[in-house]
């Protein structure tokens, strides 16, 4: 007997949240039928930009988690001036990013120093099997169309410098 009232008191609490739900409305949202836009520069997925991409390698090796593979190959380019030498730069034959290890932290847009990860707001790549959670360049530059433009700089900010 001497646990009515504690019993009473957790009735209470539950029928004023009740009621509370009843007069302001849910918080929740019925997902697949009701999509809620995500925030101003949420994090999804990592979405990349091939051309910037020099194979550079930054990314790869400071992920924790060593879910990035790249693979390039050189190539020579044209001098930059009449009579030089040719360059060679590097070529990217393969950019994949494994999702089923990412922890998305973040670490490999931070780290680019050529502008070449974003991340895009797009959080509905789910696979049915594990293993198709391994994107390739292909799949990251589709998901670069997603990624909004960057915001405008507040008013008496400095430029960026290069």
């Amino acid at each position: 007997m001497a646990q009515i009232p504690g019993m009473i008191k957790g009735l209470a609490v539950t029928f004023n949240t009740m009621m509370r739900t009843f007069k302001n409305g849910s918080n929740t949202v019925q997902y697949p039928r009701e999509k809620e836009a995500p925030p101003i520069r949420a994090r999804g997925v990592i979405a990349l930009h091939e051309d910037n991409c020099t194979s550079c390698m930054l990314c790869s090796r400071s992920c924790p988690d060593w879910c990035i593979y790249i693979e390039a190959h050189k190539e020579l380019a044209a001098p930059r001036r009449e009579g030089g030498k040719p360059r060679a730069i590097n070529k990217l034959d393969r950019f994949d990013i494994d999702y089923a290890l990412c922890m998305y932290c973040g670490i490999c847009v931070e780290v680019c120093p050529f502008d070449a990860l974003f991340w895009s707001p797009e959080y509905e790549y789910s696979e049915p099997s594990i293993a198709d959670l391994l994107h390739d360049k292909s799949k990251l530059g589709e998901w670069m169309e997603t990624v909004p433009a960057a915001p405008e700089l507040e008013v008496g900010a400095d430029k960026k410098k290069k």
